[in-house]
């Protein structure tokens, strides 16, 4: 029996001769940490329960690692959402073994522990509450092997190579084990419910393939002093399940485990990249979008992205404003090869009806994509009396809107409302002004339709409930219907309030049209002089706006009907 181990011990030095351990240790270590969470972006607990990962991690950055199995109910989109789907092939299976009860759950490398409860009555799935506890464990025992890699992605194929090297510092109990490598994404935006983020909370660590199967591939001789060098290939393809994936946002964890179960240690790196065409190439790939705007200088963004081999450290941004001079705005900052970069900068400029932006980047190897136009109109000019309506659903707690003036002062703000019920709220804004009407969720789940709507019928904002975390919209008003100045018109109506029977007073014949506060026409009267009496008694106790159109005036006045 001696000799046979010896013999293999002489069969895994050679191994080292041939094949050259270079990334993985030879002296015996700690275990490391592999906590896999099982989530889903309608889990409500699970940015707490991120938190508590990043903060285990910030105190052990070397030792622990984790990803993340969107798996289970809370992880399927809902019907007509339109939000991703985060599931893999792989997560059902490993949640199988868990024994977990309830999201989120986690796994401290597969394995239950002394003194902390699991999740059921059995099983290696227990509450966050316990992470940390287990790891400390976890990383204060030996470890009988060592796991190292690294990894590289060409960026013209997509084709990652994985270099995974094991070292056996002790015997293993078992005579095979398994060997594991799993590739993650970070920074993708999504939903996430909990978060109060809307649709941009950032996902991280998230796991999109398991590189070596389900549950690993077997690696033997498992003696002290055996080494393991494994090279795997994998080509990424462009997005999972509708989901793209960015092939400079992965990372890799690989790890080691006894059957399919404990993981007896692992490691993580992020990929090196390499083929690039140009080594100083960046792409404008994303512009802000606009709204309508009044004012006189507009806030805008760029995403950048450096698709060269060579860090970029400093870039000029030119843009001119409607064919106006060329300004220039310099960014400073560190973008390694394949990474994102948001550009904010505000732009002042002389607001036409449609107004436009281009941007141009300064020159480069590959002296393309360097260019973008952002347009925008000219925000809606309108009533000083407007209608808000707000039908909730089953969120009505979580609807709040406000409306600020150029100032940046609130002048109207409502919310939050009751469960499926409709309110329509009147607003008089006080000064002829540039105002931005503000909608918010505090989840960013779909609320009800919201509209604001002038005394001309003229749409300032609607939608039908999907709005996320919230939507604006810009405005300019007129000061018509501003009830300071109803007496500068040149036409009259009188009582208002009224119960009834209104009298007008004009200096041309008029026709008149009476619109309720949805904007339906409930009465018409045609050819009216001076001092004519009208009677609206048939109209509904409300509010309404009545049209003037004649040949000196085109009015509107408001008309509260008692």
């Amino acid at each position: 029996m001696q000799k046979k181990a010896f013999l293999i011990l002489i069969i895994a030095l050679v191994g080292f001769i041939n094949y050259g351990q270079t990334i993985v240790s030879t002296t015996a270590e700690n275990r490391k940490a592999i906590l896999e969470i099982y989530t889903g972006m309608y889990c409500g607990f699970c940015p707490e329960a991120q938190q508590i990962a990043n903060d285990i991690k910030d105190a052990n950055p070397n030792n622990f690692f984790f990803y993340n199995i969107h798996q289970g109910l809370y992880a399927n989109p809902m019907e007509g959402s339109g939000h991703p789907d985060f599931k893999t092939p792989f997560g059902n299976a490993l949640a199988g073994q868990t024994g977990l009860i309830g999201y989120p759950a986690g796994t401290i490398n597969r394995q239950e522990f002394e003194g902390i409860p699991s999740q059921g009555s059995s099983g290696t799935a227990i509450n966050r509450s316990h992470w940390a506890n287990a790891t400390n464990q976890i990383i204060n025992e030996n470890s009988y092997i060592n796991v190292a890699l690294e990894a590289d992605i060409d960026v013209q194929s997509n084709e990652i190579t994985v270099h995974v090297e094991a070292y056996y510092t002790g015997n293993s109990p078992v005579f095979t084990n398994k060997l594991n490598v799993v590739l993650l994404q970070n920074n993708t935006k999504g939903p996430q419910s909990g978060a109060n983020m809307g649709d941009n909370y950032i996902h991280q660590h998230r796991l999109i393939h398991m590189i070596t199967g389900q549950w690993g591939e077997e690696i033997s001789p498992t003696l002290e002093g055996s080494f393991v060098d494994k090279t795997y290939t994998y080509t990424i393809p462009a997005d999972l399940n509708g989901v793209p994936i960015e092939i400079g946002h992965l990372e890799l964890i690989a790890f080691v485990t006894e059957s399919q179960q404990m993981i007896v240690s692992g490691n993580q790196t992020f990929p090196t990249y390499s083929n690039f065409t140009f080594a100083n190439d960046i792409e404008i790939i994303e512009t802000s979008e606009i709204i309508a705007q009044c004012g006189s200088e507009v806030n805008t963004a760029i995403t950048i992205k450096n698709l060269g081999s060579a860090p970029l450290t400093s870039l000029d941004i030119e843009y001119t404003v409607n064919g106006g001079d060329t300004q220039t705005r310099t960014w400073t900052g560190e973008l390694m090869s394949l990474q994102k970069e948001n550009i904010e900068f505000s732009i002042p400029y002389d607001l036409n009806p449609n107004n436009s932006i281009e941007i141009s980047l300064q020159s480069d190897d590959n002296n393309a994509n360097n260019n973008a136009t952002i347009v925008f109109d000219q925000a809606l000019e309108c009533s000083s009396t407007l209608l808000l309506t707000i039908r909730t659903n089953y969120l009505g707690a979580e609807c709040t809107w406000e409306i600020v003036n150029s100032a940046g002062d609130v002048i109207e703000s409502g919310g939050p409302y009751g469960n499926h019920q409709t309110y329509e709220i009147d607003i008089a804004l006080p000064d002829v002004d540039c105002y931005s009407f503000h909608l918010y969720a505090i989840q960013g789940i779909n609320g009800g339709p919201v509209s604001l709507i002038d005394a001309y019928d003229n749409v300032v904002y609607s939608t039908t409930g999907d709005y996320g975390i919230g939507e604006s919209a810009n405005f300019t008003t007129d000061g018509v219907l501003n009830t300071d100045s109803f007496n500068t018109y040149a036409f009259t109506i009188y009582p208002n309030p009224t119960s009834g029977i209104i009298q007008i007073t004009t200096q041309s014949t008029i026709d008149i049209a009476v619109v309720d506060i949805n904007g339906k026409i409930v009465y018409i009267q045609s050819d009216i002089n001076n001092l004519d009496q009208i009677d609206l008694s048939i109209l509904k106790s409300g509010i309404y706006f009545i049209k003037i159109l004649g040949e000196q005036v085109n009015e509107v006045q408001k008309l509260i009907k008692k």
